[in-house]
């Protein structure tokens, strides 16, 4: 079931946070054999610790959660729910107040660590309740839990129920709670109406390949997100090692982190004109597929040398944001889960960003500090465009050489969009490698949250 807040009015145990010595007295502020009670068990507030204590009839009357140390909370989010997690089933409420500028997050971890997926196993998660805290917004924080799920839900159903023409049902029934339109283009339809390199990627496939197109909002600035949605990646003629396939439901992880933030964005009502567009394709192989040293014609015209088939995902979201760029949007913003050379750089846990407008760095580096979602700049680094030349074509998929593959990705994608067009592309890894506070281990979102709470400062809204 989606996380609620608990009714107001509902019974609750009251919850205080004890940050790591208890600086602020609030442990001293408790009656003394609850003081006795956290000595005897250890309990010093250190993050992850959790203690309850029962009344006269044996039902828990309190509870006490370790909040840590600013230095040891620096080194992680999500504090509150690391010792929440631990609580007996039951419905709780803050007896203390949280950090102002940490607040929305920590509840927001709470509301995401009952996550299970549960399509193929009964998972049943454990209740711990919580009524909503003063001062947070809990239909934002509700709209962020429930986009977070639908993103996690995606990247985690294997390709053989999440294949391009279930992505697309994904997409419309998102489309259908909101009332949005939806468009899609499918198979030789996509020849027809001029999206060749999705074609091509996708041709092998058993299933089609499709671009999804989804329109939610009449007034406003217009923003399009366009997610790359290739739902399986065998790497194509240049298949990929078994030990390198295993992840590779996730590549379409792109597609499901632009829905989830579609979702937060329709649910907010936020005063835009989106537009999602997905390429929904899976690189697999057969007779047909296409192949090293094919020169692929794109949308924009621009021809493009394959000289390597698992460099995929930037040849459907070249199409796509073609077409994006020919709506005049506002503001273009690309997710993908492009490139290992990201992950090398900056690890599991943080999205990359790249931007043609210096001007959204700072929103969008803030709002990842207060969203508990942490990206950081790269850069479209010019000198590094001599390296897309192939020479035969007007770019290479695939530069030689081993360096700077983000970069050179991005760059690419940049070819794609206008230079009057404000653009900003994220190199996500859409999974959690091990367990972590409100993360478990599998697909999760990256970036969606950064944005959502840029987009005023983005958007001027």
């Amino acid at each position: 079931m989606p996380f609620e807040f608990a009714a107001a009015d509902a019974p609750s145990v009251p919850v205080y946070i004890i940050a790591d010595g208890d600086p602020d007295g609030v442990l001293g502020g408790l009656p003394a054999p609850t003081r006795a009670w956290a000595t005897a068990n250890g309990f010093t507030g250190a993050i992850g610790q959790a203690l309850t204590w029962a009344d006269g009839d044996g039902a828990v009357a309190g509870a006490l959660i370790g909040y840590g140390t600013p230095a040891a909370r620096a080194r992680g989010r999500f504090h509150l729910a690391a010792g929440a997690a631990k609580l007996p089933e039951g419905t709780y409420h803050l007896a203390t107040d949280l950090p102002a500028d940490v607040a929305e997050a920590e509840v927001l971890g709470w509301a995401l660590m009952g996550y299970t997926f549960a399509r193929y196993r009964d998972l049943a998660p454990r209740a711990v309740g919580l009524k909503a805290p003063a001062g947070v917004d809990a239909d934002r924080i509700l709209a962020m839990a429930q986009g977070e799920v639908l993103t996690r839900d995606l990247i985690n159903t294997p390709a053989a129920d999440m294949g391009p023409g279930d992505l697309e049902q994904a997409a419309r029934d998102l489309a259908g709670a909101h009332s949005a339109s939806i468009d899609v283009t499918v198979g030789e339809d996509l020849i027809a109406q001029n999206f060749p390199m999705i074609h091509a990627v996708g041709r092998a496939a058993e299933t089609a390949p499709r671009l999804i197109d989804m329109r939610w909002g009449d007034a406003g600035p217009k923003l399009t997100l366009v997610g790359k949605g290739v739902c399986f990646d065998t790497g194509g003629l240049n298949l990929k090692p078994g030990s390198s396939m295993g992840l590779m439901k996730k590549d379409m992880g792109g597609s499901a982190t632009v829905l989830g933030l579609a979702h937060m964005i329709m649910a907010l009502n936020l005063p835009v004109q989106l537009r999602v567009l997905i390429p929904a394709v899976e690189n697999s192989v057969a007779g047909n597929a296409f192949r090293p040293q094919d020169i692929l014609t794109s949308r924009k015209g621009l021809t493009v040398e394959i000289n390597n088939t698992d460099a995929e995902g930037r040849l459907v979201l070249a199409d796509a944001l073609t077409y994006a760029d020919e709506d005049a949007p506002d503001l273009v913003i690309s997710m993908a889960t492009l490139t290992g050379a990201a992950r090398v750089a900056v690890g599991p846990d943080i999205a990359p960003f790249y931007v043609t407008d210096d001007t959204m760095v700072a929103p969008l580096s803030g709002a990842a500090q207060a969203a508990a979602d942490p990206v950081w700049q790269m850069p479209f680094h010019e000198p590094y465009e001599a390296m897309l030349d192939p020479g035969i074509a007007d770019l290479d998929n695939a530069p030689k050489g081993g360096f700077a593959g983000s970069i050179t990705a991005a760059l690419f994608l940049r070819r794609f969009v206008g230079t009057d067009t404000r653009y900003a592309h994220f190199d996500i890894y859409g999974w959690q490698p091990a367990a972590a506070p409100a993360r478990p281990k599998g697909g999760v979102g990256q970036g969606a949250r950064a944005i959502l709470t840029a987009l005023p400062d983005l958007l001027n809204l």
